[in-house]
């Protein structure tokens, strides 16, 4: 290869090295910036640093972390909040670029729909109720908490619980739930929590069977019907 073309070739890539520095928004820009930033869209630098890419320390200098989802850069109410209630507060780092893009051609939210729970501190990732509205339905309304006994933070749906694999609630059963599962903690029941189960009834009845163990109901009742029996633990005298 001759010289000239070599010095062709080192003017080309010298040349496309200052374009790159002096109008990065148009050399490796990657697509507008959403409207708030705007005003930013000739600046990459007010983000990003040389050959690192962007920066978190950048962003919170502007979104100040106590006021993200509160008050804007300007010091004023939110109107129109994305969340119903601010949780960056509650992250554990104040790494923004690992949910945040702001460019139109990559995904402004990288975790959209599909947030890292991790990133929360443990007390406030228990308190599901903070950021997201109960359910409606005839079932959720009778709960309080314990979100984390049927369902993942990793994947809320479906739910890992099935009351019909464990017991059947008949039309003699449709109670509400703290009947059975005292302060809305459904890792235990109680078959106690009826008028008509109390402990001397329940034993009676047993006891004429020659059944002792009658602790765990539902291991041998598999609905409210009393011929509904999927197996007996007896201990005859």
């Amino acid at each position: 290869m001759s010289r000239i073309v070599k010095a062709i070739l080192a003017i080309n890539l010298l040349a496309l090295a200052i374009l790159t520095f002096a109008y990065p928004h148009l050399m490796v820009g990657p697509g507008k910036l959403i409207p708030g930033h705007q005003q930013l869209d000739t600046d990459c630098f007010a983000c990003h640093q040389s050959f690192t890419g962007a920066s978190s320390e950048k962003c919170v200098s502007c979104h100040k972390p106590a006021d993200i989802g509160r008050l804007t850069t300007n010091g004023l109410p939110v109107t129109k909040p994305l969340t119903t209630t601010p949780f960056h507060q509650e992250l554990v780092s104040q790494n923004c670029v690992s949910c945040h893009s702001d460019h139109a051609g990559v995904k402004r939210y990288k975790l959209h729909g599909n947030f890292n729970h991790d990133l929360l501190k443990k007390t406030t990732a228990k308190a599901c109720e903070n950021c997201h509205k109960a359910p409606t339905d005839a079932l959720h309304k009778q709960i309080s908490g314990n979100c984390s006994q049927c369902h993942s933070q990793q994947k809320w749906t479906p739910a890992t619980f099935e009351h019909d694999k464990y017991f059947l609630l008949d039309r003699d059963h449709n109670t509400s739930c703290v009947t059975c599962h005292v302060r809305n903690d459904y890792s235990r029941y109680t078959c106690y929590g009826c008028h008509e189960h109390t402990v001397a009834n329940v034993r009676r009845e047993h006891i004429k069977e020659g059944i002792r163990d009658f602790d765990n109901c539902v291991e041998c009742h598999r609905s409210g019907d009393e011929h509904d029996i999927r197996g007996r633990a007896r201990d005859h005298d």
